[in-house]
């Protein structure tokens, strides 16, 4: 009688332990689907036509340019900054003017025209591109798309910001170190939710 007992107390044992992993087993596959959906909730796929039409264009990856417009205005395309930049990826005035007389641009837009997408995206992909050629690497380029050409060329000829005057050892705007830092990681998030093959 008490092996008998003991026996049953060793399968409810053994079945209590089983149904507490399949609990967690369930609880961790919802937690997990539950966090996919959230993070590509936080990172969605926005204006992709527009997307692919620029980074076909210009030979730009996608992962950058959603890294870059979710970092510039969280995909806002009436957004501007306190410096004057506006749209998606957050264009300025005068950045806007040069990449018109650059490629001698045919259409005649006017720099609030960058509220629309379309525009916003094609001339803010088109600026990386230039900047892709410009410098070896995307962390140089990512530090003139928001720090400047100017100043980005003046660091790169400081041999305190670079040994070898192609990359930069360090950063010396804070917001720009920062900007290169979180567009990369935004990059990276975007390509393994949905580019990596």
């Amino acid at each position: 009688m008490l092996i008998m007992t003991k026996k049953k107390i060793n399968i409810k044992i053994i079945v209590s332990i089983a149904v507490i992993i399949v609990i967690l087993v369930s609880a961790a596959f919802i937690l997990k689907k539950a966090n996919s959906v959230y993070t590509q909730a936080s990172y969605p796929l926005k204006y992709q036509n527009e997307i692919d039409a620029a980074s076909k264009k210009y030979g730009v990856d996608k992962s950058l340019i959603y890294g870059v417009i979710k970092t510039e205005s969280n995909f806002d395309p009436d957004a501007k900054s306190s410096a004057g930049a506006l749209g998606l990826m957050q264009l300025m005035p005068d950045t806007f003017e040069w990449l018109q007389t650059y490629y001698k641009d045919e259409n005649d837009y006017k720099f609030e025209d960058l509220t629309d997408p379309a525009i916003n995206i094609d001339y803010g992909v088109e600026l990386l591109s230039i900047l892709s050629k410009r410098y070896e690497n995307e962390e140089t380029m990512l530090c003139a798309y928001n720090g400047g050409l100017g100043n980005v060329d003046k660091w790169l000829d400081n041999k305190d910001y670079s040994d070898d005057g192609k990359t930069l050892k360090v950063v010396p705007f804070p917001e720009t170190d920062k900007y290169h830092k979180l567009v990369e990681q935004n990059k990276s998030i975007y390509y393994q939710l949905y580019f990596k093959k």
